[in-house]
């Protein structure tokens, strides 16, 4: 499918997530077989851009194309002057964020507070639209609450008003995350358009993204919550919309080496001190999504209670070293950590992460 000029690799997005896609996260996904990853949400308030996450935010060194910035804000002026200041950072789509529904986004009159207000809705867009060059696409919800599901009607305003891609969650602002996705409205809005349409919520496989794309009529899926710990969930759905098999789970070996190498890069791009406290809740996601299907294998009461004690200790580490060693050891202990056959090893010292070469602490060594 494409998006303006742009030709996607795979029918595969990242959901931008506060606090998630970091650059980080986002090339993580990429290489895995994400075709589209945007921004953590940038606030439309340029005063507010010399924050340091407001830095990160738009750091996009090293992404492949098309790059995506979203934005969030209520006011069109605002909006418009942040997308062409993006643009000139170098961002090559502009999303704009209707979707959110975090109370401190809607109680400022944006994210997904703006599909109360359809006017307004009109005028974001169309500023946004005669501000840039760039292909400009719409992140939104269902509707406010399910006594008032306009998505089809935004939807039809924002294709004619130039809008060149939509992404809809099949919820409303009222449901947050709770209940299950619905996506009888997403096809409502695939049919009032021509434009592409990715549907999201709720897809965690293969099967299921199939599913939602037969169900809603949609060109493409967004995956969100479910690649949490779990970045290689977009090749293995490419792979069941290719095949219609599914992919086999990577080995430990590849585990182990996907999320080491995610520490160094989240150290690299935060700092240590900063970058220590942000990978604890990829830690916390990778142990609750993608190692339960290794630990099942093993029947091994002590070295579970013993991989729990380790987690632990990794969540408060205060150095990228002790983390890291922390978190080698862990895996050790959970799902064992011997290459298996055809498996590569570990780099020798010195030929990886500056945090990895440094010494272990003294407890960690055997």
């Amino acid at each position: 499918m494409r998006i303006g000029p742009f030709e996607l690799a795979a029918p595969l997005a990242l959901a931008p997530m506060a606090g998630v896609t970091d650059r980080p996260f986002r090339l993580l996904c990429r290489r895995l077989g994400a075709g589209l990853a945007a921004s953590e949400m940038v606030t439309s308030d340029v005063r507010l851009w010399h924050t340091p996450k407001s830095q990160r935010r738009m750091d996009h060194a090293g992404e492949p194309e098309p790059r995506v910035v979203q934005i969030a804000g209520g006011e069109p002026a605002m909006m418009a002057d942040a997308a062409r200041r993006n643009v000139d950072l170098g961002a090559q789509i502009i999303d704009i964020n209707m979707g959110c529904p975090a109370k401190k986004v809607c109680n400022r009159a944006a994210g997904s507070a703006l599909l109360r207000d359809e006017p307004l809705v009109a005028a974001i867009l169309a500023a946004v639209v005669r501000a840039v060059q760039v292909p400009v696409t719409l992140k939104l919800r269902t509707g406010w609450d399910a006594a008032s599901r306009n998505g089809p009607r935004v939807a039809r305003l924002a294709a004619e008003l130039g809008v060149q891609a939509l992404a809809v969650h099949g919820r409303t602002r009222a449901d947050r995350y709770q209940g299950a996705a619905e996506y009888a409205t997403i096809r409502a809005i695939k049919d009032a358009v021509r434009i592409p349409v990715f549907a999201n919520g709720d897809i965690d496989s293969g099967a299921k993204a199939r599913a939602v794309l037969e169900e809603s009529g949609a060109d493409a899926v967004m995956i969100g919550r479910a690649a949490q710990g779990r970045p290689w969930i977009f090749r293995e759905v490419r792979h069941f919309l290719t095949t219609g098999r599914e992919l086999p789970p990577p080995a430990r070996a590849e585990v182990r080496d996907i999320m080491l190498a995610h520490l160094d890069q989240l150290y690299a791009f935060y700092g240590e001190h900063a970058g220590v406290r942000v990978a604890r809740k990829h830690l916390g996601w990778y142990r609750d999504a993608a190692l339960p299907a290794h630990q099942s294998q093993r029947d091994d009461t002590l070295a579970v209670t013993s991989a729990d004690a380790l987690f632990r200790e990794m969540r408060v580490a205060e150095s990228a070293a002790v983390q890291l060693a922390l978190a080698r050891a862990w895996l050790e202990a959970a799902v064992g950590d011997a290459p298996a056959a055809g498996e590569h090893e570990e780099p020798e010292p010195g030929s990886g992460s500056p945090w990895r070469d440094r010494p272990r602490p003294r407890a960690m060594v055997a």
